[in-house]
């Protein structure tokens, strides 16, 4: 019994060390290049581009800070940025609950067939061309709902929330209300939403985080640059820095680069800083949202 024991307490320690150290290696690859990229965007622009910085900033500058923060047109992106993940988390959140709650019910005719049709989009769509078509023939081309409608709804998220309601709701609460005079329309906001944070504060941070580093519709949707996002701005940033690259020795030339070298790193943090600030308020529903969606789903 002892040496059964012993066995098996071997066998857990080995399991736990295996654990632990390929979660150190997951938090390394994924804390390395954002420390890379804060020191860098505290550090000297010519160090960064002869590669002497590493984890920890060099010849410490707020210049880049000072550049992004004057800059009119990131400005502007991070408003539209900020307007589009509001208003699209909103209109997505709404949309995947209002199809996910008569999914969740047994009740409703042809539920299985609705659901069918939901995965084949999972898998297959009408194609990138065929879309903005649509989106040209509906009129929202060059508009913020060519952002914010094609995409409002996400298969993954929309089964998440189906399978948290069918499994976090019993059918025996929904019995008490109908005795008690609630219809079908009436329960969802007195019944299922004040029971169901956990999965809406899953859905918000995800949709929030979807529609924020969003920036190939805008690509092909928007052809005004004051309706740009933010990420198209550092993209349009990134892609000047190479450009000047492969340009001239001049040396008005070289210091445009290192400065746009400064500027893309410190523009990178300030486009993070929202999606950091919002995560620690959905933190403690986060963990039971995604377990008890995935359950069955």
């Amino acid at each position: 019994m002892k040496e059964h024991l012993k066995k098996s307490m071997r066998s857990d320690f080995a399991f736990d060390l295996i654990v632990n150290v390929l979660g150190a290696c997951v938090i390394l690859v994924v804390l390395i290049p954002l420390l890379f990229v804060l020191a860098a965007s505290f550090s000297d622009p010519d160090l960064v581009l002869r590669g002497k910085v590493l984890l920890l900033p060099k010849g410490f500058t707020t210049k880049a800070y000072t550049m992004v923060f004057e800059n009119g047109e990131i400005w502007r992106g991070f408003r539209n940025s900020c307007c589009y993940t509001a208003a699209g988390t909103l209109i997505s959140v709404v949309l995947t609950i209002l199809a996910a709650y008569p999914l969740s019910r047994k009740e409703l005719p042809g539920r299985n067939i609705f659901m069918m049709l939901i995965l084949f989009t999972m898998y297959f769509s009408g194609g990138m061309i065929p879309t903005y078509l649509l989106v040209r023939d509906l009129g929202m081309y060059n508009s913020v709902w060519a952002l914010l409608i094609p995409a409002a709804i996400s298969t993954y998220n929309l089964i998440v929330a189906k399978t948290f309601f069918e499994n976090n709701i019993p059918g025996e609460l929904y019995e008490s209300a109908r005795l008690d005079g609630c219809g079908n329309v009436s329960m969802l906001p007195r019944i299922v939403l004040p029971l169901s944070k956990a999965i809406l504060a899953v859905l918000v941070l995800y949709y929030a985080v979807g529609i924020w580093n969003a920036y190939f519709d805008a690509l092909i949707y928007i052809r005004d640059t004051s309706l740009h996002p933010l990420q198209i701005v550092l993209r349009n940033i990134l892609l000047l820095g190479q450009t000047e690259q492969m340009g001239t020795n001049d040396v008005g030339m070289a210091e445009k680069i290192k400065m746009a070298e400064a500027v893309k790193y410190s523009a990178i943090v300030v486009s993070s800083v929202p999606m950091l600030l919002i995560y620690p308020f959905v933190q403690k529903y986060f963990v039971k949202g995604v377990m008890v969606g995935a359950v069955k789903g």
